[in-house]
């Protein structure tokens, strides 16, 4: 059991050293900051399923590390949540297959009300029709799934997550951001203590 467990601890680790690093990721990070930290807009992420929770995920970081973002459930937009799109926001889609119907609708909702909204997609298929019609597409690296089956999302979802904390922290060097300004907008638990307590130090 052992065994298999290193397996499949080097299988995952292999597939985040795998992940092609490319001026797309860089340039997903410019056009975030272009977009949310001049222009004013805010980061609107989405996908479905296991997806969608990277997507949560990943907004929620943003959130609290000076980047305003949010999710936006595919379903939930066709039904009234659409409206919180706004001029000079940012679509980040995830999709492994890059052909989610649910994510290829949002695209053209999200279009009728800001038509050259840009798009950046994470996916481990970067000639799918979701690439196509991006700005920016990151490719996963398409890793095996270390699951038997071979088709619950595993491995692929360790790569989206670990694109997503790299997009940020290049974000968050980007701004500057500091432990004062962390403290801010992370007031409670142990994090909120420790950025409270490097703000004073520091002070």
């Amino acid at each position: 059991m052992k065994n298999h467990i290193q397996q499949l601890l080097r299988a995952e680790a292999e597939a985040i050293l795998n992940i092609p690093v490319t001026e797309d990721i860089e340039n997903a990070v410019e056009l975030i900051f272009q977009y949310v930290h001049k222009k004013g807009g805010k980061l609107i992420a989405s996908g479905m399923g296991k997806a969608g929770l990277i997507a949560t995920n990943i907004a929620t970081t943003f959130s609290s590390t000076g980047t305003p973002a949010l999710f936006l459930h595919p379903s939930d937009a066709q039904h009234g949540d659409l409206g919180v799109i706004q001029k000079n926001d940012v679509l980040l889609l995830i999709s492994n297959s890059g052909k989610t119907r649910e994510i290829l609708e949002i695209v053209d909702l999200a279009r009728k009300l800001v038509e050259k909204i840009p798009i950046i997609v994470i996916t481990g298929n970067p000639v799918s029709q979701l690439s196509h019609i991006a700005n920016i597409t990151i490719h996963t690296g398409r890793p095996d799934e270390v699951c038997p089956l071979g088709l619950t999302p595993t491995t692929s979802t360790t790569t989206m997550t670990v694109i997503g904390d790299i997009i940020v922290v290049l974000m968050m060097n980007k701004i500057g951001f500091s432990p004062e300004e962390y403290a801010k907008r992370h007031h409670g638990g142990y994090l909120g203590i420790k950025s409270r307590n490097s703000e004073n130090k520091k002070g």
